[in-house]
């Protein structure tokens, strides 16, 4: 893998781009002094001690006293443990004290980004009462697979169209001839998410709770299944 990807990564994890260069030398080499972690990465010694002292600090690495103080790197999977233990604490607490509006808001919303759109799917999936409908490529049904597991493990309804069948017991499946990378998924009736899922950075979705758009939506979104249905018989 390439040490640009493990680096955005480690980012994701709250380290900066020098920690997290520091942390893979560390990882890579084993316990290092200042001097050393400065030698093998180029990064300034002054640089190079305040990074250690971040690692330390954010849990990534360990500080070894002797006559020269030496730095040994956390296991990633411990590391990453550990980031995400504190991060659902912080979260309880700002879900707990952060104020939100008495009511949703009814607008429409543009999501943009392949990583961003996975993400409002999954939350919507998350918080899904009663029933989805899911008409998405078959790349981003695998890829939100985990949260329509747990709907039907719950009783709830799915129904995917899509190209290929998802083999999820439970589900109703419509095979569709091609989608051409377009996202629709309806969830309670309630709420939309529309738009592109081919995972380029340049995908866009609608998001939106406006009644009148999702009475629609859904509309003509059954009259598609009613449509496949027919060509399916007459098959």
């Amino acid at each position: 893998m390439e040490d640009g990807i493990l680096l955005e990564k480690l980012t994701g994890f709250g380290l900066t781009r020098q920690e997290a260069t520091l942390y893979l030398s560390l990882c890579r080499n084993g316990e290092m002094t200042g001097y050393e972690a400065s030698k093998l990465t180029g990064i300034s010694r002054s640089n190079v001690y305040n990074s250690l002292s971040g690692l330390v600090e954010k849990g990534a690495a360990y500080k070894r006293e002797e006559t020269a103080s030496k730095y040994v790197a956390v296991d990633v999977a411990e590391f990453c443990r550990n980031r995400i233990r504190r991060m659902e604490e912080d979260k309880a607490y700002l879900t707990c004290h952060v104020l939100r509006p008495e009511t949703a808001t009814e607008g429409y919303l543009t999501i943009a980004g392949p990583r961003h759109i996975r993400n409002k799917a999954s939350n919507m999936l998350a918080q899904t009462q009663y029933r989805i409908y899911l008409s998405a490529p078959s790349a981003f049904v695998a890829a939100v697979r985990k949260e329509l597991q747990s709907l039907l493990e719950q009783g709830k309804k799915v129904v995917i169209l899509t190209e290929q069948n998802p083999q999820l017991e439970g589900a109703l499946f419509y095979q569709k001839e091609t989608l051409e990378n377009q996202l629709r998924l309806i969830v309670d009736s309630s709420y939309v998410l529309t738009g592109e899922a081919g995972m380029a950075q340049s995908d866009t979705c609608l998001y939106t709770g406006q009644k009148n758009f999702v009475s629609v939506f859904k509309e003509a979104l059954r009259n598609e299944i009613k449509l496949i249905e027919l060509t399916r018989s007459l098959g």
